[in-house]
């Protein structure tokens, strides 16, 4: 592709040869002649004066670099959109694998790939273009919607509920049943039917091995443009909002609230019957056993303001050097008081 077209289609300014051949994408480190490369972050701008790169895609008042450049207001939004443009998606032809098992009252869409060892229930529905991988189980009465890209191993219960364009992950169970017991007695256990459903809507990405429960009653929903690491549990009767991201290993317990543009860290924590305000951020690790104002940024257990942990963590690290200096001064204000000098109260 000559570099002036990859401008064009990327809407970036250029600025040299437009008719350099460019061929793939490749890190600022390792591209060489033939790569167009990208500087998202400005502690690698030293680095434009070494590439070997035939064009780098960054900001409108980057430095110039030794090669042509593509200048675009969001270099990383460039960026993955020029790795679509080569790497186009291996899409498998539309059809029905022959050793597939499809219930006749499932109803498929125009141009819909069903793989190897896919099961589908009674009076299922999957939507036009979407593509479900191999040994992929879609439980009775699901509703799936129109161009969804669904991986292998991936478990749709019964009645789960998909919009358009969501891509599960391998690994993904949507609709498993939640965690709801109640004591009996003895001691023993009772299991409370979890029989409700789970609405996951459009453009929607849930990373590999995420699990999305269903509730006794109500409902568990992930609402558009959310997007979901790896290793994620979303629990009963959660509601979680536009445009949310969390990252690998979060636990959101039941029945929490999570408003829209939320974010979240790796191995972030969330209580029960909570509800985090719109556009609150937790760190990594946070545990959060408190409902967050919207905005609020928090971090640590129990999560508390980012900036407060920040000077608290400064004085976890100096703990034993302040006890020691603690009991050093005790033991001198002990010696000062010696035996005869303690305060005696007249009488």
């Amino acid at each position: 592709m000559k570099l002036a077209e990859l401008a064009a289609r990327l809407e970036c300014r250029l600025e040299g040869d437009g008719d350099i051949d460019v061929t793939r994408v490749a890190g600022i480190h390792d591209a060489g002649p033939g790569d167009v490369t990208f500087l998202a972050n400005s502690k690698y701008e030293k680095l434009l004066a070494t590439t070997e790169a035939s064009a780098v895609i960054a900001r409108d008042d980057a430095p110039a670099a030794r090669c042509a450049m593509l200048r675009a207001r969001d270099p990383y939004l460039a960026f993955a959109r020029a790795v679509r443009i080569f790497t186009p998606e291996d899409r498998p032809n539309p059809g029905i694998h022959p050793i597939s098992v499809i219930a006749p009252t499932a109803v498929l869409g125009h141009d819909v790939s069903i793989g190897p060892f896919v099961a589908v229930g009674e009076d299922a529905v999957i939507g036009d273009r979407t593509v479900v991988y191999p040994s992929v189980t879609i439980g009775a009465g699901a509703r799936i919607g129109n161009d969804c890209v669904i991986h292998s191993n991936v478990s749709i219960r019964e009645r789960v509920t998909l919009g358009a364009r969501v891509v599960l992950q391998n690994g993904v169970v949507v609709g498993g049943d939640g965690y709801g017991f109640v004591r009996r007695g003895d001691g023993t256990h009772e299991k409370i039917p979890q029989v409700a459903v789970v609405v996951i809507e459009d453009d929607v990405e849930l990373g590999a091995n995420t699990t999305v429960d269903r509730p006794a009653v109500g409902e568990t929903r992930i609402k558009a443009g959310t997007k979901i690491d790896n290793l994620v549990q979303i629990g009963h009767g959660v509601s979680v909002g536009r445009n949310v991201l969390m990252a690998a290993q979060v636990g959101i317990a039941g029945s929490t609230t999570i408003e829209d543009d939320v974010m979240f860290g790796g191995q972030v924590g969330v209580g029960g019957h909570l509800t985090i305000g719109r556009g609150a951020v937790a760190v990594g690790q946070s545990g959060v056993t408190n409902s967050l104002d919207p905005g609020a940024m928090v971090a640590g257990y129990p999560a508390i303001d980012s900036r407060e942990w920040r000077r608290a963590s400064v004085l976890f690290r100096r703990l034993p050097e302040l006890k020691r200096r603690i009991e050093a001064l005790e033991k001198q204000l002990a010696a000062l008081a010696g035996p005869g000098n303690e305060d005696e109260t007249p009488g």
